[in-house]
């Protein structure tokens, strides 16, 4: 019996032995699992977190570079200066090169035949660009300057169209105190030149402190000949009578008028179609270098609406050559709205913006002087001669522009426009509604 209790709990023991050991075994497997599984997680979370972290990066790449792209010149192809440029970053600023800039006024004398006007337009050359790429070489204006206009508080007297050129416009924007003139010359195209440079006061801005206007349209005298008359371009000369003629319709549009019927974006409603012209006059002819005889109509306003002039002095050459009469003037300032020829751009030359007011008040207070240019006069007049008159002359003696256009005088009605016509206009009003150009 001894011997069997003795071989009994010694079998017991064994199996609590096996049964112990069975247990430690299972129990360290299930840690095992455990902690692997834990580190399965962990390294999940570790990559998700990483690919949050790429993603939000990418996006706010994209978002800067959305907000950069809202700011650029649209007309610079960006993607393939981008892809030169790569991921290169900016060099930081350093305040030592930081330049103290004021509030300056320039006169500037372009001829705009081969132009696209004066505002920087998508994809055609204009006089601004230009400007702005020689004093970006120059560093008359930083990069941002370059790319946002705004930056640099730039403003234009007057906004000339394709082809119109400027004998003394001015523009104003903040400059540094030491520019070189002749320097920048040398950067521009021969075209366009920058003759002078005012400290101005630090609140004016050369749109809105310019109180008028004063163009000038320069084209053969054969203009004003009569349509039934047969004559010869280069031997015409245009009699008293007929300049007397001319001057009574150009007087007509003196006053405050709605011009409505002069421009492509208003309708009689519209408040902003009353302008005031001050003065309308014509010079008497002349002849060109060529031979060929010219004459000058000289207008003065506040301001001037989009292709304004150019359809007052078409109308003018239409009613003096005898296609319609003062009547359709009359209903042309009018509420109806009338089929009415408008000159080409080429003879159309901003003339000068007056500062009377501005030179009234800061003028002579002993820290500005009056903008009136007087010293850059001569430099002024030579350029108007050589490089926007000359191009006036030999362009109607060679190509002979302005003749092509009056034979297209007896197509227009100079009547009501059809119904449809009227309905494309008013259309066209209300999308352009905030997009009036102002100027010629």
């Amino acid at each position: 019996m001894i011997l069997i209790s003795g071989f009994l709990r010694s079998l017991k023991a064994e199996r609590l032995k096996l049964l112990d050991h069975h247990i430690s075994v299972t129990r360290n497997k299930s840690f095992t699992v455990a902690m692997s599984e834990a580190l399965d997680i962990l390294e999940q979370q570790q990559e998700q977190r990483k690919k949050d972290k790429e993603e939000a990066i990418e996006t706010t790449k994209e978002m800067k570079k959305l907000k950069r792209n809202l700011k650029r010149r649209k007309w610079v192809d960006w993607k393939t200066e981008d892809e030169e440029k790569g991921d290169e970053k900016r060099v930081p600023f350093n305040p030592a090169d930081r330049v103290k800039r004021k509030k300056t006024a320039i006169l500037l004398s372009y001829s705009g035949a081969n132009y696209f006007g004066m505002q920087r337009n998508p994809g055609m050359a204009t006089i601004e660009e230009e400007l702005f790429k020689a004093m970006h070489k120059n560093k008359w204006i930083t990069d941002e300057s370059f790319e946002q206009a705004q930056s640099c508080m730039f403003q234009r007297a007057a906004r000339t169209d394709k082809g119109v050129s400027a004998a003394r416009q001015v523009c104003s924007m903040k400059l540094p105190e030491e520019l070189d003139i002749e320097a920048l010359n040398k950067d521009l195209p021969e075209q366009i030149r920058l003759f002078g440079i005012e400290r101005v006061t630090k609140g004016f801005n050369a749109k809105d402190q310019c109180n008028a206007r004063t163009y000038t349209y320069t084209m053969p005298s054969i203009a004003f000949a009569d349509f039934n008359e047969k004559t010869e371009f280069e031997k015409f000369r245009l009699s008293p009578e007929r300049v007397k003629k001319a001057q009574e319709v150009l007087q007509l549009f003196e006053g405050t008028k709605n011009f409505h019927n002069f421009t492509s974006r208003k309708n009689f409603l519209d408040p902003s179609a009353k302008r005031f012209i001050m003065s309308f006059t014509c010079t008497e002819p002349f002849l060109s270098p060529q031979g060929v005889e010219f004459i000058t109509v000289k207008v003065k306003g506040q301001s001037f609406m989009l292709h304004q002039i150019r359809k007052m002095v078409g109308l003018t050459i239409a009613i003096v050559r005898g296609h319609t009469t003062t009547t359709t003037l009359e209903k042309a300032l009018g509420e109806e709205r009338l089929d009415l020829p408008m000159a080409p751009g080429l003879g159309l030359v901003l003339d000068t913006v007056h500062y009377e007011r501005y030179n009234e008040r800061y003028g002579q207070d002993g820290i500005h002087n009056p903008l009136t240019w007087e010293k850059q006069e001569p430099e002024v007049k030579q350029f108007i001669e050589t490089k926007i008159f000359d191009t006036i002359y030999r362009t109607e003696c060679e190509q002979k522009p302005l003749l092509e256009w009056l034979e297209t005088l007896p197509l227009h009605s100079y009547d009501a426009r059809k119904e449809e016509d009227n309905a494309k206009t008013t259309t066209t009003d209300k999308s352009n509604k905030n997009d009036d150009d102002n100027e010629e």
